[in-house]
């Protein structure tokens, strides 16, 4: 399809046609994500749908953690209409830009279903371009807006509806668009035997206070270097303040790569945070960040629909799981202010001042 629903809004950026993005990037996608989660600690939800214009790729997800199972409902098709945001059974709309969406997982015969409401708390604010080259290809060049927000609708998760409040459901979401590595995976090349990531440790903490959010990202290198950086208050009607370098304490589950806490200091500012994970999602089983080889983001599974449902038992998953993304709903605190929100690591490859080999 050429000529689609978008073409006929002043959207264009470049001169094509929304069809076709401006770069031939095979990796070029478009994606929205959302986490939910009950600040009592009981329950954690994923969830996302992404576009992949180079690869005639759209596809979606959800994930529940409660208890000691994780719940996956995904889906796959053919990339139409960009316009149309559902991929089977799982839909986004976005009711008021910037304020208030909806996701659904429309009833199926697996075992996740929602219609859940977000409304935005505080602006959506720019978060830093992440770019990394590596041995001439650039792997990483995306941008991302960030929020916090809140939860209102229904939830069920294997017969079991869960309350879903406002007044006790946070959560963050990004849209993130750009170049990253998705789809079916690409000969090594020049870049064989290496971690074109490097290695090291992604956190990103965002957090919403009574009258604040705080947005905290540290991207840092096995030997110490930083390739991306974000620490900034951001008041309801808008100012931003730049918090400065941050100094990280984390500690570890023993014998895993699953945060049990840290501590994270703004020096400049003069904060000293402390996080406290309240329940842990592992995103990347099952839901295609990684680690499973017939489902990642993008990949091309066949001309028609595709809707698959898993259930995981954590203990089975937890050790694999936490080596990629884990995705926390946490309690922060400081200066007597307590907040929600996302906690969320990785810890790939070494990281010698954690003793992580």
């Amino acid at each position: 399809m050429t000529v689609t629903a978008w073409d006929d809004f002043p959207v264009h950026q470049a001169s094509e046609w929304i069809a076709h993005p401006a770069t031939s990037d095979r990796n070029f996608y478009d994606r929205y994500y959302f986490n939910a989660f009950d600040t009592t600690g009981e329950w954690i939800a994923v969830m996302g749908l992404g576009q992949y214009p180079n690869l005639g790729v759209t596809d979606a997800f959800a994930t529940v953690r409660i208890g000691n199972q994780q719940h996956v409902v995904r889906a796959s098709r053919p990339l139409g209409d960009r316009s149309d945001i559902s991929v089977g059974p799982l839909r986004v709309e976005v009711l008021e830009p910037l304020r208030r969406l909806r996701f659904v997982v429309e009833p199926t015969e697996h075992s996740l279903g929602m219609d859940l409401l977000w409304e935005g708390f505080g602006p959506a604010i720019p978060e830093p371009n992440q770019f990394i080259r590596h041995a001439g290809r650039v792997i990483f060049d995306t941008q991302r807006l960030a929020q916090m927000g809140s939860w209102s609708g229904t939830l069920s998760v294997a017969g079991r509806d869960l309350a879903v409040s406002a007044t006790t459901t946070m959560g963050s979401r990004d849209r993130s668009w750009g170049v990253r590595p998705v789809g079916e995976r690409e000969p090594d090349g020049i870049r064989k035997g290496a971690n074109v990531m490097g290695g090291g440790m992604w956190t990103y903490f965002p957090m919403r206070f009574d009258d604040h959010c705080l947005y905290y990202i540290c991207s840092e290198q096995a030997d110490g270097r930083r390739n991306l950086e974000q620490a900034e208050r951001v008041w309801l009607d808008g100012r931003v303040e730049q918090l400065g370098r941050s100094e990280h304490d984390h500690h570890f589950v023993e014998g895993m790569r699953l945060l049990s806490g840290s501590t994270i200091t703004f020096p400049d500012a003069g904060i000293g945070l402390t996080c406290e994970p309240l329940v842990a999602n592992y995103l990347a089983v099952g839901t295609g960040y990684g680690l499973e080889e017939d489902w990642r983001h993008g990949m091309w599974q066949g001309p028609d629909l595709v809707v698959q449902g898993k259930v995981y038992n954590v203990p089975d998953i937890e050790v694999l799981g936490s080596y990629a993304v884990v995705d926390h709903g946490a309690r922060f605190s400081y200066q007597g202010k307590v907040g929600y929100g996302l906690y969320e690591h990785s810890f790939s490859g070494a990281m010698p001042r954690y003793g992580l080999a």
